[in-house]
């Protein structure tokens, strides 16, 4: 990876608390080796509190809150796992009409683990095909989306993941989608604001 990405921002929009550590330490990784830049998006100011699995981990500072997302600002959005974080996440209004107007208008998202559950609550999964943490394949079918037990899948502008063993074939794809989308963007039309 160098220069894929261009010095555009991705968005990894995430609950205040909850989120798997490594499901975000090591996309962000591969962002910024990619010469991007992650910005850290929560509904609440302040921090975030990573998880290994369900131990505290570190905690991170929110660059931006929900209701203040842009989507002009943006060339990707990341939605990182754990059990607590989507859930949480798919509760706060602004994130999740973000998620549906970002999809709808043809954006990049790549979500791994729980992380789907955001696509869902978005209204965003009806006739695509994704993978996730098992728990949830029955979400994604009574959402009108096909469940594959899958390291990695991109369905046009979504690419998901099962798990943290997932991660390096999950970057990979995550980079390569929000690449295509500096080369042949979605139609600024599309974009609400």
């Amino acid at each position: 990876m160098g220069n894929e990405l261009e010095h555009r921002k991705v968005a990894f929009l995430v609950a205040n608390e909850g989120i798997e550590q490594v499901e975000l330490t090591e996309p962000w990784a591969a962002v910024e080796r990619a010469g991007g830049v992650p910005v850290l998006v929560a509904p609440e100011a302040g921090m975030v509190q990573a998880y290994h699995h369900l131990d505290a981990a570190d905690t991170f500072p929110v660059d931006r809150t929900t209701a203040e997302l842009d989507p002009r600002e943006f060339v990707g959005v990341v939605l990182p796992g754990g059990v607590a974080n989507p859930d949480q996440l798919r509760m706060d209004a602004p994130a999740v009409e973000f998620v549906r107007d970002w999809v709808r208008a043809g954006h990049g998202v790549a979500a791994i683990c729980h992380g789907p559950w955001t696509l869902v609550e978005a209204g965003v999964v009806r006739g695509r095909t994704l993978t996730s943490w098992p728990s949830l394949q029955t979400d994604i079918r009574n959402a009108g989306g096909e469940w594959i037990d899958a390291e990695v899948h991109v369905d046009e502008n979504i690419v998901t993941s099962r798990k943290p063993d997932d991660l390096p074939a999950f970057c990979s794809a995550m980079v390569k989608l929000f690449e295509a989308a500096i080369t042949t963007p979605p139609a600024e039309a599309a974009l609400p604001g």
